[in-house]
């Protein structure tokens, strides 16, 4: 694997880490700001409609710059957006700050997923990509855990200040080691919205919301389900975010090894259990022993779709992959904001904090239910082969020199 995806996996690292450590948090932050959990909720449900909006403007924008180019500015709105949570004096300004972080996470990981495919061999893409999303998990493994001990131990705020620190040092990893490839040849906006004439393109999207905010209903409230229904320590909540961070970092191997071999089939085995998993977790969080084993299984099943979906999109999308691969890293937000709302609205109308549990389970559903149905459109109109036109793109693509 070229030592570029090392720096778009450092980049992964300080995104991740941010987006995930609010889970953690929450108490102390609705605390500090005099809110309720739900309404705190909305740091995370904010978070992820900003992602959803920034994905498509800024890709867009990107069409005209080169993509290391735009990589290196979204990391700079990245670090502005969590000095401003860091900072934030009221709730309304730290939900502004988390808005401002997020516009950067689509785009780069959208950006990023075809900049990692185009550095190595066509079936060894899905790894590739992996290989990025690889300083995601890691992230829920040392960034989130550490993230949240700092926080209950010296302040909420510390956290943030620190995550801008990695942002700046994503920055400049990117500089130093993403390869200066000049703007790919015909890449206009225009062309980019024909992948989303094809059908396939838009149910790999609504895979996408449906099966990983499955995820984000029960990991969002993790914290008051963990400490106020499992009975765990607050301390302890580090160690069970350490545990979901090891699960996505597993599920993350496998969907990176397998999508490239048998991908729908991993789709089907993959969000079948996570469907199962998390309606079983409304029980297992009574259990210590068996809460933290749902929480590894729920970030290991919801982490092995990431790879597949992310290369389906690819695959489907042709020669104009970019902006699709960018939304579809918006459909992921769009999915934890969608769930994140929906979970809290549960817990406020009285169902316990467990409830998020089985809105993760009805929506994991959902998604196995639109992946029968997409194999089965496949199966009766075959999807047509890139044109020579694409094929011409790409090929001239893969033969831009590589400065290192």
């Amino acid at each position: 694997m070229p030592l570029a995806l090392l720096a778009l996996a450092i980049g992964a690292f300080g995104i991740g880490t941010t987006e995930f450590v609010i889970m953690g948090l929450l108490p102390e932050i609705a605390a500090d700001y005099g809110v309720t959990i739900p309404t705190a909720g909305l740091l995370v449900t904010g978070y992820a409609l900003g992602v959803v909006i920034g994905a498509p403007l800024l890709t867009a924008f990107g069409t005209k710059v080169s993509r290391k180019r735009m990589l290196l500015l979204l990391m700079g709105l990245f670090v502005i957006g969590n000095i401003l949570s860091a900072l934030a004096p009221s709730f309304g300004l730290m939900l502004t700050g988390r808005v401002v972080a997020s516009l950067a996470h689509g785009s780069f990981f959208g950006i990023g997923s075809v900049v990692a495919a185009e550095l190595v061999a066509p079936d060894k893409k899905a790894g590739a990509i992996a290989t990025m999303f690889t300083g995601l998990t890691v992230a829920n493994i040392v960034g989130v855990p550490l993230g949240t001990f700092i926080g209950q131990a010296v302040g909420w705020r510390t956290t943030f200040a620190i995550v801008a620190g990695l942002g700046v040092v994503g920055l400049f990893g990117i500089a130093k080691l993403v390869p200066a490839t000049p703007r790919p040849e015909g890449a206009r906006l225009r062309g980019e919205l024909t992948a989303f004439r094809n059908p396939q393109v838009l149910l790999a999207m609504a895979m996408t919301v449906l099966g990983f905010g499955g995820v984000f209903a029960a990991i969002t409230y993790i914290a008051p389900m963990m400490t106020h229904v499992a009975g765990f320590a607050e301390g302890s909540v580090t160690w069970l975010l350490v545990l979901f961070g090891v699960g996505m970092f597993l599920g993350n191997l496998v969907g990176g090894r397998y999508a490239d071999r048998a991908l729908m089939p991993l789709l089907y085995t993959t969000l079948g259990g996570l469907a199962v998993v998390l309606a079983l977790f409304t029980v297992f969080a009574h259990h210590k022993v068996l809460a933290a084993i749902a929480v590894l299984l729920v970030g290991a099943l919801g982490f092995a779709t990431v790879p597949p979906l992310q290369k389906r999109v690819l695959d489907q999308a042709h020669g104009a992959p970019t902006l699709a691969s960018a939304v579809n890293i918006g459909a992921f937000n769009l999915g934890n904001a969608l769930a994140a709302w929906l979970g809290g609205l549960v817990i406020a109308s009285g169902f316990g904090y467990t409830s998020p549990n089985w809105v993760g389970a009805v929506l994991a559903a959902a998604a196995l239910g639109l992946a029968f149905w997409s194999a089965a459109l496949e199966r009766r109109a075959p999807v047509t082969a890139p044109s020579r036109s694409d094929t011409a793109v790409l090929a001239d693509t893969a033969r831009t020199p590589v400065h290192h």
